[in-house]
């Protein structure tokens, strides 16, 4: 017979399920991280400098999330040169509060007590007896 879970206990508690492998990439989550605080957008230019990265490497990480449909990209001409703006999507701005309140998760179980009195980690009781 199956033993209850306590409420609110996980069944695998650190596997993490919501740490969407599109969102969870160095130079995603930094682009993702900027859109969400711009909500308005921000230009190609912009995002590059904001994040750290190559054109190239920019532009091949805004094709990842523009697939996902987390970003729009806007392509314009502003003072007769082209230009790329991009915002985070309704549904990208969803799921990326949803994989940082996943994260957010990790960070407090990361900071939970490392070790009981005995040396044993809390919450695991499956290694508990090695």
């Amino acid at each position: 017979m199956k033993r209850a879970k306590p409420k609110g206990e996980r069944a695998h508690p650190f596997a993490y399920a919501g740490l969407d492998r599109v969102m969870h990439e160095r130079a995603r989550l930094g682009v993702l991280t900027s859109l969400l605080a711009h909500p308005k957008g921000l230009s190609f230019a912009m995002l590059r400098k904001l994040c750290g990265l190559t054109d190239g490497n920019l532009s091949r990480h805004l094709d990842v999330l523009e697939t996902a449909k987390l970003i729009e990209i806007m392509k314009t001409a502003a003072d007769a040169r082209p230009q790329s703006l991009c915002r985070i999507t309704p549904t990208g701005r969803k799921r990326f509060l949803g994989y940082l309140s996943v994260l957010e998760q990790v960070l407090l179980d990361a900071a939970a007590p490392a070790e009981t009195d005995d040396g044993r980690a809390p919450g695991l009781p499956h290694l508990q007896g090695r």
